[in-house]
């Protein structure tokens, strides 16, 4: 049904008051700290999104003002400001003192939208010390004041405040004619101040959050212009400096959205997939008496999935009622999540012998490895759990869901194109790679623990290990070559300090596929001495040792073979990254051997930097000391001996260690697509910019 553009306050709908609210905020907002004070700015976001859903206006405007308030502009057909017949009050007052009440219970004003309980403006203006609301309509500016949901007049001396001198309607409310509007003009505009009786002294608005929710609407409602302005000056944050103002407007639409999320080279195009179903629902209804009663209503169900594969393993599935977030799922999300892996699994049963498959059956995970998806529905009057809206409950949406998804995607296997058939034969082979990684993973997990003495070991022949069990206390060197394996086994403390060596430069695991990766001796070898799988099933508790050393050469070469050790350790072992368990070894790059007179024997000086070698030798020259020229430098740490790389590198009394570290995992995966990925325009206007920056003397050529 269109929705229609008769639109005054006898659509609303009045239910009771608002006494609850105020004694149990956290019922209806969440909670009373920043959490709680954002999701009233939603709320009221949410209302005009609802209007632009409709069809009704094109642009949203919220500000943060410096005094703590907010406002939010928008051009829609402005709330009702007629006298709504059951109450006697305008329809202004009723939307922001009545809680469900709304024109989203009739069904003629919003076919589909994020408000179902009509208690969105009700609660802000509730819980808001002062609230002004303003509406173009029919040629004229209307205005209503309210505190803490009392409406009334605040008498400003200048620019508004919240503590300002309030004066409450005693006998009839009135709506106040403040202007006059454009012709053909409408919208409503809302400024309010929350309430610091009820919200935690801390409390404020992220305007990180907002920013995400604003794109994010921007691309599940296309051609919606959000603006948004950062008044605040707050220290830390963007606005520090002064305002800033952003807009965000998309006219593509949940497309554009899956190629914003998406971080990781393709597997498939974006695939996506549309559908309605009907379904019969039993609902209270309001009389013309006032007394509700049960009815049997057909609904409506449309199902609008944007969805791609990429070679990663990470997954990421975006879900909307009505353009409403729901971040914990619900019905939409498990019809959807059930179609994925009914449809893979019938296909690859009948490809078994072709994809190698075996007989395991593929499991979700293996199926959702790598995709990123956004999954709306839209219906009228969607079943939530609790205000929040953070779960859909309408159980008959799981299977118009699953019905279209199953269709669709069965169909977009089975394809003969040229284009989906190449693109779904690689997705197979994925999700089959994926599945024998999981198999893969698990075997490990159960066989690669430490054995006893009197067990025989299936470790790579190449691993030194080493004789205690203490996993805390261990420790694995990563090693370049066999060459510094010789001099690190000589150097090592054999009772906790393991080795394994690499064969020069590792495969860059930020290109290849999981299953290139494994079928990589070095990765391979990796990934089973340490011991806890790979990817989504790495189990940390499983490591056999507490830190990783990557002990590679102090040159270009070794710089880019760590790069690459690195990459293995983010993309697949990344657990050990975050918990700080990675280290890189700080090997010297040059030893002066200062001279002593007499029998005293030399003192060896070892520097980690030209600079540093610099003021050691200005420093010895001011002593008066002499040293043996020429200086060493290391190129390699095959050029120490035994001795010298355990005592700069390997023994703990005095070696150095980097501890690499993730303070912003999304921002690390971003640099590792950059240097390691398989686009090569960025890298290169990356390289370029640099260029000038590069001092050609410090190239270890």
């Amino acid at each position: 049904m269109a929705p229609s553009s008769e639109y005054n306050a006898r659509h609303l709908s009045v239910l009771e008051g608002l006494e609850a609210v105020r004694k149990r905020p956290g019922m209806y907002v969440g909670s009373t700290d920043s959490r709680g004070l954002m999701h009233c700015l939603w709320e009221i976001i949410d209302n005009s999104v609802d209007e632009a859903l409709g069809g009704f206006g094109q642009a949203i405007t919220v500000i943060l003002h410096p005094d703590g308030s907010v406002e939010i502009h928008d051009d829609g057909r402005g709330i009702p400001v007629d006298v709504e017949p059951k109450t006697g009050l305008t329809g202004v007052e009723v939307v922001f003192t009545k809680l469900h009440a709304g024109g989203k219970f009739g069904g003629g004003s919003y076919t589909a939208s994020g408000g179902l309980h009509g208690v969105g403006a009700s609660v802000v203006n509730a819980l808001s010390g002062r609230l002004d609301v303003q509406v173009d309509r029919g040629g004229k500016t209307y205005q209503m004041q309210f505190r803490r949901g009392e409406p009334g007049r605040f008498k400003d001396t200048g620019k508004p405040k919240p503590d300002a001198p309030f004066q409450a309607f005693v006998e009839n409310s009135e709506l106040d004619i403040v202007g006059k509007a454009k012709r053909g003009v409408t919208g409503t505009r809302i400024r309010y101040w929350a309430d610091r009786q009820i919200f935690t002294a801390d409390a404020k608005f992220s305007y990180e959050e907002l920013e995400a929710r604003a794109r994010q609407t921007a691309f599940l409602v296309p051609g919606l212009r959000l603006t948004l302005r950062d008044e605040r000056k707050l220290a830390g944050t963007a606005s520090e400096g002064g305002a800033i103002e952003e807009v965000f407007h998309h006219d593509g639409g949940i497309s554009e959205f899956v190629d914003y999320l998406a971080n990781d080279p393709a597997v498939t195009d974006i695939w996506r997939i549309q559908g309605t179903g009907t379904f019969k629902e039993s609902v209270p209804v309001l009389d013309d008496t006032g007394h509700s009663r049960v009815m049997e209503v057909d609904r409506n169900c449309e199902v609008d999935i944007a969805l791609r594969w990429g070679i990663g393993y990470d997954t990421t599935v975006r879900s909307f009622v009505n353009i409403i977030a729901t971040p914990k799922g619900g019905t939409h999300q498990t019809g959807f999540e059930q179609a994925l892996l009914k449809t893979f699994r019938k296909v690859i049963e009948s490809n078994a012998r072709k994809l190698k498959a075996g007989n395991d059956k593929i499991e979700k995970d293996d199926v959702t490895a790598g995709m990123t998806a956004v999954l709306t529905v839209r219906l009228a009057e969607p079943q939530f759990e609790g205000q929040t809206k953070e779960i859909l409950g309408t159980s008959a949406v799981r299977q118009i869901v699953s019905r279209v998804v199953e269709k669709q995607l069965g169909a977009r296997l089975a394809s003969t194109s040229r284009a989906d058939k190449q693109q779904s034969t690689s997705l197979l082979e994925k999700v089959v790679n994926e599945m024998k990684s999981r198999i893969s993973a698990r075997v490990h997990k159960e066989t690669q623990r430490r054995k006893s003495a009197l067990e025989t070991s299936s470790l790579p022949t190449k691993l030194a290990d080493c004789r205690s069990d203490d996993v805390a206390r261990s420790e694995l060197f990563i090693v370049e070559g066999d060459s510094a394996l010789g001099t690190a086994k000589l150097a090592r403390s054999s009772d906790f300090q393991a080795l394994l060596p690499i064969r020069g430069k590792i495969l860059n695991v930020q290109k290849a596929s999981v299953g290139d990766m494994l079928s990589n001796a070095e990765c391979a070898a990796l990934i089973q001495v340490v011991g806890a799988g790979s990817g989504r099933s790495f189990d940390i508790s499983a490591a056999r040792y507490g830190k990783v050393v990557l002990m590679t050469d102090a040159d270009v070469d070794g710089a880019h073979i760590r790069t690459l050790l690195l990459t293995l350790f983010f993309r697949y072992m990344r657990p050990m990254v975050e918990q700080g368990r990675v280290y890189a070894a700080v090997p010297p790059l040059h030893r002066v051997e200062v001279i002593h007179s007499g029998t005293k024997p030399n003192e060896m000086v070892y520097t980690y930097s030209e600079n540093e070698l610099h003021a050691v030798l200005k420093d010895l020259e001011a002593q008066g000391k002499k040293y043996k020229e020429p200086i060493q430098r290391y190129k390699g740490l095959g050029e120490m001996d035994a001795e010298q790389l355990a005592e700069t590198t390997m023994d703990p009394r005095h070696r150095t260690l980097r501890r690499v570290n993730i303070s912003d995992a999304e921002r690390a995966e971003q640099v590792f697509d950059l240097l390691m990925g398989s686009d090569v325009a960025p890298r290169k206007e990356f390289i370029i910019a640099g260029a000038e920056r590069l001092d050609m003397e410090q190239i270890d050529v």
